[in-house]
């Protein structure tokens, strides 16, 4: 499936996406891209749908031939406060100001936002399989996620980040059981069924 390049004509636009926002660990990231319109691609889309391989070689040519791109983190601490959506969402502007080119029009993978200063924005699920600035978003967060965690395991190898990344596999599950949390563990998520949490 051919990916559009935009949703409209009139106005500069960027798509948005986040990583990590099922994990146990780590932070939410998200990116933001405005891509040109010359850009074509026929290896991009939805990062989750790319290996480590295709993605890693498809991060310097975002970089190179975007008009401009974002990477925000946001972490535990601040998720456990505000929580996963609203983390997601803060990221996500975090990304979206870092852009050398602001946008006036935003497209957001998902189905929930809030609005971004005076831009418009179009919520459009399954949207990094759909736009090319949402999908090169994607493989950004992706990217950088991946690699925040792979450096974090050094500090931590006993959960297995630079493999789990920090999402819930039964070997992060039992590693946490092993081991308890870290400070990079968000402590609003269920971290264990309720019948490993009952043996702690």
């Amino acid at each position: 499936m051919i990916l559009k390049l935009r949703s409209q004509n009139k106005l500069i636009e960027c798509g948005t996406d986040e990583a990590g926002r099922g994990c146990l660990s780590g932070p939410v990231t998200a990116a933001a891209v405005i891509l040109p319109d010359s850009f074509v691609n026929e290896t991009l889309t939805d990062s989750k749908l790319l290996n480590h391989k295709s993605r890693e070689l498809l991060r310097p040519i975002i970089e190179k031939e975007a008009l401009a791109y974002g990477i925000a983190h946001v972490f535990p601490d601040e998720i456990d406060t505000i929580n996963i959506l609203n983390a997601s969402i803060k990221a996500m502007h975090l990304a979206i100001e870092q852009l050398q080119q602001q946008p006036q029009h935003i497209l957001v993978d998902g189905n929930r936002f809030k609005a971004y200063k005076d831009c418009s924005h179009e919520c459009i699920i399954k949207g990094d399989s759909k736009f090319l600035s949402i999908a090169a978003a994607s493989v950004l967060a992706k990217t950088e996620r991946d690699r925040y965690m792979t450096d974090l395991h050094m500090q931590f190898p006993q959960y297995n980040w630079k493999k789990n990344k920090g999402y819930p596999t039964k070997e992060h599950r039992e590693a946490i059981k092993a081991y308890g949390l870290t400070p990079h563990h968000r402590k609003s998520f269920k971290q264990l069924p309720e019948q490993l949490r009952l043996d702690i």
